[in-house]
């Protein structure tokens, strides 16, 4: 098993680092990662017990694969500091939003087993959802052992066209904020209705995981599922005419579609 880095010791870090060790697919021992932040990696090493530093180039002298798990506004530098020390038996893995592989070959001036991966917030729970793009250098096996890291936290889809994970980042990268508005939202209309806060979030969040348990198991397209509940003359037909009032599905496919946009800003370094 080759040993595995981080460069970056954040939420989605500690998602993967979480679903690793708890798949057994990692030993702690296995596992290094590096942060500029001290007392986020001491709470790393305490709840994992996995190697910590604050030296990044330390993570290319103990790791075989190295995950970027930083902002795109500083994965340049990131790249700048470690390409000495990069070499054709590495591979790079990162997860920053936008950030193409032609950038990060551009960047370090070398030709490297590259993969960018569009991991969501959901990893946390070992629900995520991940989009990979592997560049033609790695062969089968590595391809493999990648997309079981992935599926440690959820779901992988592989996706031949890079160009596509502009809109994997606007709608699976980003949505799990939409969600949480909706529900959010789900709630207060039940709060409106004379429910507690405690009881309409709880409601309206497992109404939202069943719903999407029941799309994801069932087999039945949303929109069928829709029709199946809707009752003529019935109470949620009523509520489905308000949504379509103001705009719910558009303004959806407009998030979206802001979001991956967004995405391909990020690709040409506009950080704003």
């Amino acid at each position: 098993m080759k040993k595995l880095g981080f460069i970056g010791a954040g939420h989605m870090a500690e998602a993967l680092l979480k679903g690793l060790i708890t798949s057994g697919l990692y030993r702690k021992d296995q596992i290094i990662v590096s942060d500029i932040d001290p007392k986020r990696l001491q709470l790393i090493s305490s709840g994992y017990g996995v190697n910590i530093t604050t030296n990044n180039k330390e993570i290319l002298k103990q790791a075989d694969m190295i995950i970027l798990a930083v902002k795109p506004d500083v994965i340049e530098d990131v790249l700048k500091e470690i390409k000495g020390s990069l070499n054709s038996s590495k591979i790079l893995i990162s997860i920053a939003a936008g950030i193409t592989t032609s950038l990060i070959s551009k960047t370090i001036k070398k030709k490297v087993k590259l993969v960018r991966a569009m991991p969501n917030t959901p990893a946390l729970v070992q629900m995520g959802a991940t989009a990979l793009h592997f560049n033609s250098l790695l062969n089968r096996k590595e391809k493999e052992l990648i997309k079981e890291i992935f599926e440690s936290v959820g779901t992988v889809d592989l996706v031949d066209n890079e160009k596509l994970l502009d809109a994997v980042t606007g709608l699976s990268g980003s949505g799990p904020a939409f969600v949480a508005m909706f529900i959010d939202a789900l709630s207060d209309g039940g709060v409106k209705m004379g429910l507690t806060k405690h009881m309409a979030l709880r409601l309206a969040a497992q109404t939202v995981y069943g719903t999407a348990k029941l799309v994801l198991e069932g087999g039945l397209h949303p929109a069928e599922f829709k029709d199946r509940v809707s009752s003529p003359g019935g109470t949620t037909i009523e509520g489905i005419h308000q949504l379509e009032l103001y705009g719910f599905r558009g303004s959806v496919i407009s998030a979206v579609e802001s979001a991956a946009l967004r995405s391909r800003e990020l690709a040409r370094g506009e950080y704003r």
